[in-house]
């Protein structure tokens, strides 16, 4: 697969707005199944955090007020990435989130969304669930650190987007895999992926 920015937001809330706001950002770039790069800082958009977001991912108020601003995190983290092919697990959420804090400093996203959750859903029918902690437990990939900070979720997508790349070369002879086939991959309804994944192999 090619070079690809693996991403993960913590936030405010589930739909960004005025008052609902990214709080920390991190980013890990993938190439040939490894990590090579990582981006990852908190960033304060002047929003305050409940209580039960706190709780969640252990990111405080107080922890905010000496983060940088959310622009200049942005600027940095837009740079970062550039066009590389993004990845995020549940990645309508991460997408709302990349889009908004985007436009808030007058930028674009140019690349599209591969969803590490919609790819398990079709690839690893059999798991408990399709959260992100379960699916690293389930396959028995490392557990990179405590859930609901962005650089521990965004390594275990990454490691989960590698484990399910090998699925597809392994298990199902897909010998190329790219970010835009699992975009494809990934709209396919659960029922059908056997007959796509054929149909990909050429029989």
């Amino acid at each position: 697969m090619e070079r690809i920015a693996v991403i993960d937001f913590e936030t405010t809330g589930i739909s960004p707005n005025h008052s609902c706001r990214a709080t920390e950002i991190a980013v890990v770039i993938m190439e040939q199944g490894r990590i090579v790069e990582r981006y990852q800082s908190l960033m304060n958009a002047g929003v305050r955090i409940p209580a039960f977001i706190e709780a969640l991912t252990g990111i405080s108020n107080s922890m905010l007020r000496s983060a940088p601003p959310a622009t200049e995190v942005m600027q940095e983290v837009a740079e970062f990435v550039g066009s590389t092919p993004l990845v995020a697990h549940n990645a309508s959420f991460d997408q709302k989130f990349w889009d908004y804090e985007l436009s808030r400093i007058q930028r674009n996203r140019e690349q599209s969304f591969a969803c590490s959750m919609l790819l398990a859903r079709r690839l690893m029918p059999g798991a408990p669930n399709h959260k992100l902690g379960t699916l690293t437990t389930y396959a028995r990939l490392p557990n990179t650190g405590k859930a609901h900070r962005a650089m521990a979720d965004a390594e275990m997508a990454a490691n989960l987007t590698v484990h399910l790349a090998n699925e597809l070369r392994q298990t199902h002879g897909i010998s190329g895999v790219s970010h835009q086939f699992l975009c494809t991959l990934q709209k396919v309804p659960a029922a059908k992926i056997s007959d796509a994944l054929k149909r990909q192999r050429g029989f």
